[in-house]
């Protein structure tokens, strides 16, 4: 006898008006998702989205959709940052790297290489080589940078902590800006090396730190404020120019 397993239901999903408190409306996408354990909003380039847990009234989802109407507006007012143009090949003249803007300079060569020099960002490519592989070029050199970073930074906070994360993962993530599983992988938005360095030095910490304790408890916060006491500086950093961030990556690369 065979026991046939089925997948789970993927969680409901509604899209819903919203208006705004300057008159504005806009689609807000409920998603109505069992694994979750509090009401979430979260921008991204494709939009806001609302997840509620099970049992969730519609009357609290409102109460608290209309709590952060100011933040919502906030979000959306930063969307035409991320109307840029991707990357024009032979056409792009700066690209952002460490919260600033660095000079492009386009080479021909027999393969395609992206990297950082004294004069800024070379990006060498053949006559023939595609879009994709320009993108796939910069992701990579994108990844190097960070991996520069974090091999500077983790010296200085790997002795305070019970162990080291076993795997670190550097790649564009939806909404999260890192996370640490259950078998010590630690994943960081490859979007961050993009923006200011405090900020990327700041999710490190801060995911570290659930090496310590793996939750957002009173002793979380104690231990991320021991190794970096301007963490709210930073975390509000990210919450205003992180979608900006986060949506320049994604027309880079992909």
């Amino acid at each position: 006898m065979f026991l046939k397993l089925t997948r789970p239901a993927p969680p409901a999903v509604e899209l819903r008006p919203l208006a705004l408190a300057d008159g504005r409306e806009v689609d807000v996408r409920w998603v109505r998702d069992p694994r979750a354990r509090r009401l979430r909003l979260i921008v991204t380039e494709k939009g806001a989205r609302l997840t509620l847990p099970r049992g969730v009234s519609e009357r609290l989802a409102l109460s608290f959709l209309h709590e952060h109407r100011d933040w919502l507006a906030t979000q959306f007012d930063r969307q035409p940052a991320l109307a840029e143009p991707p990357l024009v090949r032979g056409g792009t003249d700066a690209l952002p790297l460490r919260g600033g803007e660095v000079p492009v300079h386009w080479r021909e060569g027999r393969y395609v290489r992206t990297r950082l020099e004294d004069e800024g960002i070379v990006l060498q490519l053949p006559e023939r080589a595609s879009d994709a592989q320009l993108k796939a070029s910069l992701r990579d050199f994108y990844q190097q940078q960070a991996r520069q970073d974090l091999g500077a930074w983790l010296p200085r906070y790997l002795p305070g902590l019970p162990r080291a994360p076993r795997q670190f993962t550097l790649r564009p993530l939806s909404s999260l800006w890192g996370s640490l599983s259950p078998s010590d992988e630690l994943k960081l938005d490859l979007s961050l090396v993009l923006g200011r360095p405090s900020a990327f030095e700041y999710v490190l910490v801060h995911e570290l730190c659930h090496l310590v304790h793996a939750n957002h408890s009173r002793a979380f916060w104690r231990e991320v404020e021991a190794r970096w006491p301007g963490w709210r500086e930073e975390r509000d950093y990210l919450r205003g120019d992180g979608l900006a961030l986060k949506g320049r990556l994604a027309r880079l690369i992909r």
